[in-house]
């Protein structure tokens, strides 16, 4: 009887652990689960597609990062974008100051300001007389005088070097040694062929008394009153051409 006893008793401990058990697990696995727990939701149309990452997809989103605007961004233009692969090039570019419009040439009137006898002019001394005299810098890399309000007609006057090319390399404007430098007008000009004149000939002085060098006429020889009479009764006689070929217009 005693062993009845004891073999019931067990049978009722094993059925309330297995009860216990039980009903742990239906506390676990028993509750509804809401919809959108562990589950990606497609986005609703009209919304922004932006999915929040999970591991594996970080790397994949800082991609493409790298090319898609934020909100509000400009996206960056292609021509914008370097190549790693390709240096970058310098295209150096002259200043197109001074330059003469297209048109036919008639008459070229030219002076020289040269160095005296065994002397030379440095590029430095040069530079600053140049713009001591009223020249700029400028178109095929020599110097001009503008026409104040008429720049694009061209230059009243231009200055070069005497020796070619004639034009002046400001990189190595420091070691320039030069004979002499050529002043020349071109006709017709952005204003009268005597008003050019008018205006080269004292800068030819001036640059001269600056440089410690001499004028000198196209021929090369010591400019003198003659010549210079001379020259202005030829250009006063092409301007006075000039009017006659112009057509006037009809009131």
């Amino acid at each position: 009887m005693e062993q009845t006893a004891l073999s019931a008793t067990e049978l009722r401990v094993i059925i309330g652990v297995i009860g216990v058990i039980a009903f742990m697990l239906i506390y676990l696995f028993g509750r509804p689960r809401k919809p959108e727990q562990g589950k990606r939701t497609p986005p609703r149309s009209g919304e922004a597609g932006r999915v929040e990452p999970v591991l594996g997809e970080v790397g994949a989103e800082a991609a493409d990062a790298d090319h898609a605007p934020s909100q509000g961004e400009l996206p960056m233009p292609v021509d914008a974008v370097a190549d790693p692969g390709e240096k970058p090039v310098h295209v150096p570019r002259r200043s197109s100051l001074g330059a003469r419009p297209e048109g036919q040439i008639e008459r070229i009137v030219t002076l020289y300001v040269a160095a005296r006898a065994d002397r030379t002019i440095g590029g430095t001394d040069l530079v600053v007389a140049a713009e001591k005299a009223g020249l700029e810098f400028g178109d095929m890399g020599i110097f001009h005088r503008l026409a104040p309000g008429k720049a694009e007609q061209g230059p009243v006057f231009s200055m070069a070097q005497m020796t070619r090319p004639g034009s002046f390399d400001m990189a190595q404007i420091d070691t320039l040694q030069t004979p002499g430098i050529t002043l020349f007008m071109t006709l017709p000009g952005p204003v009268p062929a005597l008003d050019a004149w008018e205006a080269m000939l004292p800068a030819a002085q001036r640059l001269a008394e600056l440089l410690g060098g001499v004028v000198l006429d196209e021929q090369r020889n010591a400019l003198g009153r003659q010549r210079v009479a001379h020259l202005r009764d030829e250009l006063r006689a092409w301007d006075r051409e000039q009017e006659r070929n112009q057509i006037r217009p009809r009131w």
